[in-house]
């Protein structure tokens, strides 16, 4: 595989489903466009952040594509790399988006899809994988979506195999896992890392399949929901639940800790960061309520499909 040819066409790829994302999200705040910030990094690369802010549905939301290019792998991704601990050049390029709606009875959703491309000396082929996933984290859950969530992501991987989104459904719900809380972060959906079983043909379509998926899979959701009425004790509720997303990113999160560890750009960075979060003392939900079935009933792992 040509080290040089790798790169343009996932770069594409992705560049245009950030254009797509966006503008199917416009289309149903109708509020608010997104703010497009092309940036460059005199040292590590550049990328295009697209940030949506205050609208009528969506309170924020970030859809960031980066390309990063160093001569040697952070210790983030070197843990579990250890043969790419020497100093090699690599790029990593992504694909990054979350969403914070306003209306609590929306949840937020989250998809990643990355590149990483390390470059042998003598003339060896690239080392390369991919990585990423979607996942869904409601504040009041429904177990219509939960089921309609994990349908699409087992569609979006069926054609490479019966046992690919069993395994990958296992990853998510293992990954988003706030270890402090004994606790899940969301209803999950699917989580890959070091992909690159196939050749390069097939892994480059199965990551453009869960692209592709994620659109079918999250607005049906949003738009079955984001009529609903709410008062401030659902939003009290969604701050508080929205404060285990930012616990989340900020001690766990791989990708969070290879932007910062590759000297990447903090603004878009932590754009994944809620509006709003708050954090209460010995906060109990009462019992028999809509915010105790959250973690009774949604944030354990189970078969939704």
């Amino acid at each position: 595989m040509n080290y040089e040819l790798i790169i343009p066409a996932v770069q594409d790829y992705l560049l245009q489903l950030q254009a797509d994302i966006c503008l199917a999200l416009e289309k149903e705040d109708s509020q608010e466009e997104f703010i497009q910030d092309d940036w460059l990094h005199a040292k590590s690369g550049g990328g295009k952040t697209c940030v949506l802010a205050e609208g009528q549905l969506i309170e924020r939301a970030a859809v960031n594509f980066s390309h990063i290019v160093g001569e040697k792998l952070p210790p983030s991704a070197t843990v579990r790399y250890p043969q790419c601990k020497t100093a090699v050049p690599f790029q990593a390029m992504g694909l990054s988006l979350v969403v914070h709606p306003r209306n609590p009875y929306v949840p937020i959703v989250h998809m990643n899809l990355r590149l990483i491309v390390l470059k042998q000396a003598d003339d060896k082929g690239p080392i390369w994988w991919f990585g990423g996933g979607f996942d869904l984290t409601p504040c009041y859950a429904f177990e219509e979506d939960c089921q309609h969530w994990h349908r699409t992501a087992k569609q979006a991987c069926d054609p490479f195999g019966q046992d690919v989104y069993l395994q990958y459904k296992k990853n998510c719900d293992s990954y988003f896992y706030l270890k402090h809380r004994k606790e899940s972060r969301g209803i999950g959906g699917i989580f890959f890392d070091d992909v690159n079983q196939w050749d390069f043909k097939t892994c480059f379509a199965f990551i453009q399949s869960v692209g592709d998926h994620f659109l079918p899979a999250y607005i049906p959701i949003l738009r079955r929901h984001k009529a609903k009425l709410y008062g401030e004790q659902e939003r009290q509720f969604q701050a508080y639940r929205r404060g285990r997303y930012v616990e989340f990113n900020l001690i766990y999160d791989r990708g969070t800790l290879f932007g910062l560890q590759s000297d990447g750009r903090i603004e878009s960075i932590l754009t994944s960061m809620p509006p709003q979060a708050s954090w209460q003392y010995n906060w109990q939900a009462a019992p028999g309520s809509r915010e105790l079935e959250l973690t009774e009933k949604f944030l354990t792992p189970q078969e939704w499909i």
